[in-house]
């Protein structure tokens, strides 16, 4: 049976799940309505981000709208946090207390705008940031919440100086979520690719392209060459494996031999130990065709991410409320073939990052100018606030359960000990 993927005009219903029970559902109560409150301005405030995207490490007008709407929200805010378009917001209630993180994403991609949904991710984690104020003022619980408003992950891995910078060093755990193509109303708890950047600049000699082409070391064929010799490699790589990139130039003319020529390659697979193991067969094809085009290859690697490795504990835990209150769950939708630098988190911290389904059109899914359009989609901004819901329970139950917090630490543990095992 082929499996369902939501569609604009798929006939499905409001989001219903089987209503089994969950943790404290009183609590949930504050969560639903705390959400439902700001709904009008949360739809806005997606809009308005989602109208001005704004590239990687240029988010400035991202970043001061969020900025001033989580000072509203009654959190301390700090500008600027780490990176420069970076923030932090904070809420402490009572004294002593656990911390939770949350993260809001905010750039967007070239030419397409918001086609990864990011101005859905900002609102979600500032609804979970937002519920967990509620519930803590309401209930009078003693706990922190630090919501990170993180630059730069399409490209710029913006969360790895952040990890980098203690930004995460006082959160017992943390969360966030991701729209992508999925059945209607459901959530993902999928992994992610482990991803190694690698840029590579070929330096050459001009010469007259018709008259003496025999001074010339050609970097353009040098970028070829390479090019070609991936695409060989490529035959002796295992099927989780992929090598994708671009070839650039700098001031290039047909009758002229370039001097000058930039790959950017990335090199994914299912766990880091995998890809770490093919960066020299990659970087040899690079080497081999400096070589052989007599051009020097500047060959240095740039920003890597882990996989996602999503706490089984965290993990369970959001599945149990979804299912209860929203729809269904898998484990290969979301971004399984993606890469994001919250999988450094995931190796940093006990952490989970769902995807969940919005409706998009055929071969219209993430990076692509109709999943743009569909992160600005109604259903889209309800789909984002039912998981949002479910990882704001999340965080509360963290908050108040030692027992779960105990499991959530040891599950962390155990995983870190089989990935370096690996």
């Amino acid at each position: 049976m082929t499996e369902i993927i939501w569609r604009p005009d798929t006939p499905v219903g409001p989001a219903q799940g089987t209503g089994k029970p969950i943790y404290k559902p009183e609590i949930f109560k504050t969560i639903d309505s705390s959400i439902d409150a700001l709904n009008k301005e949360l739809r806005e405030l997606s809009l308005d981000i989602h109208s001005h995207p704004e590239l990687a490490w240029k988010e400035h007008r991202t970043h001061d709208v969020l900025t001033g709407f989580m000072s509203k929200q009654g959190f301390t805010v700090k500008q600027h946090h780490i990176l420069p378009t970076a923030w932090e917001a904070t809420y402490t209630h009572g004294t002593g207390g656990r911390t939770i993180g949350v993260n809001s994403e905010m750039d967007a991609l070239p030419g397409v705008g918001h086609a990864c949904g990011h101005n859905l991710i900002a609102i979600a984690g500032v609804a979970v940031a937002c519920a967990i104020k509620s519930v803590l003022e309401e209930w009078n619980i003693s706990g922190n919440i630090v919501l990170l408003g993180t630059p730069a992950e399409e490209g710029g891995q913006g969360k790895v100086p952040l990890l980098e910078g203690g930004a995460y060093d006082e959160m017992d755990a943390c969360v966030m979520c991701h729209p992508a193509p999925g059945p209607p109303h459901s959530a993902s708890l999928s992994g992610s690719l482990a991803l190694q950047r690698l840029s590579v600049e070929f330096h050459g000699h001009t010469a007259h392209a018709a008259l003496a082409p025999w001074e010339a070391q050609n970097a353009l064929d040098a970028a070829v060459s390479a090019y070609t010799n991936i695409g060989l490699l490529r035959q002796q790589l295992k099927p989780s494996y992929r090598v994708h990139g671009i070839i650039e130039g700098r001031d290039w003319a047909a009758n002229i031999i370039p001097d000058y020529a930039k790959m950017t390659y990335y090199l994914r697979s299912g766990i880091w130990a995998e890809v770490v193991a093919a960066i020299p067969r990659v970087v040899a094809c690079f080497e081999a065709a400096g070589l052989a085009t007599g051009c020097k290859a500047d060959i240095k690697k740039v920003n890597s991410v882990r996989e996602l490795r999503q706490n089984k504990a965290l993990g369970d835990e959001f599945a149990n409320v979804f299912e209860s209150k929203y729809g269904l769950i898998d484990y290969k939708h979301g971004i399984a073939s993606a890469s994001t630098d919250f999988g450094n988190v995931t190796y940093a911290l006990p952490s989970i990052h769902p995807g969940f389904g919005i409706p998009t059109v055929v071969n219209g899914g993430n990076h692509t100018r109709a999943f743009a359009e569909s992160a600005g989609g109604e259903a889209a901004h309800k789909a984002a606030l039912n998981v949002a819901k479910a990882l704001a329970a999340v965080g509360v139950r963290l908050l108040t359960d030692d027992g779960f917090f105990n499991e959530v630490k040891n599950t962390f543990e155990e995983d870190k000990k089989i990935r370096e095992a690996i």
